[in-house]
């Protein structure tokens, strides 16, 4: 979502998670946890490059075959379009308040492939808006998550 100014796409705030999970095979509860928990520090760190309009930390969450598409239906293939994009918007982005973001869903597809739903609010002295991303994060063999196909869709009310 990217209305009024406000920060570019993305994002959590996390530990307190209301998420729930889906289980599946080869993957046992303790794994599990500790998949969300390195899932909820990336969405995290999405939410504070976000606030802190720092580009570069936000480009390390991405594989370099990313896919994202923004909340306004623009389309980028690979790191290298995100990245343009990313450094062209982000350090100009105004908005007059503050953004949340809280990882409201995990479902793990296969143990090392996670569909994470996201709740985006941007907090100002107009009131909030919102957004819903979806991001596909996959598992590295270093034991990184890391987005992999994203889609940022700003809700509306009506």
């Amino acid at each position: 979502m990217n209305t009024q100014g406000s920060p570019m796409e993305a994002g959590t705030q996390s530990t307190q998670s209301t998420q729930s999970t889906q289980s599946i095979d080869g993957i046992d509860d303790i794994e599990a946890i500790d998949a969300i928990k390195a899932i909820e520090r990336v969405v995290a760190t999405v939410e504070r490059t976000q606030r802190d309009k720092d580009a570069e930390g936000f480009l390390t969450l991405f594989r370099p075959d990313a896919l994202w598409t923004t909340g306004h239906g623009k389309v980028l293939l690979g790191l290298d379009a995100i990245a343009e994009f990313t450094r062209a918007v982000l350090p100009q982005a105004v908005w007059d308040g503050d953004v949340t973001y809280e990882v409201i869903h995990t479902q793990f597809l296969r143990p090392d492939v996670a569909a994470v739903k996201v709740r985006q609010v941007y907090h100002s002295a107009d009131g909030e808006t919102e957004g819903a991303p979806l991001y596909v994060m996959t598992k590295q063999q270093d034991g990184r998550w890391l987005l992999h196909a994203c889609q940022n869709t700003e809700v509306r009310s009506g």
